[in-house]
């Protein structure tokens, strides 16, 4: 029965990391993403 636990507690483990390490992904390194962005020109005639 102990082992059994043990066992689970290592599943849930891994199961708890790999979701954060997702949620870390998808917040945080597609954010960075923005930052590339270019700024919009200004239309029309400039003298």
């Amino acid at each position: 029965m102990e082992t059994f636990l043990e066992l689970l507690l290592e599943v849930l483990k891994g199961i708890l990391r790999e979701v954060s390490a997702y949620f870390f992904r998808k917040n945080v390194l597609e954010n960075r993403k923005t930052t590339l962005r270019r700024r919009k020109q200004k239309g029309g005639s400039q003298k």
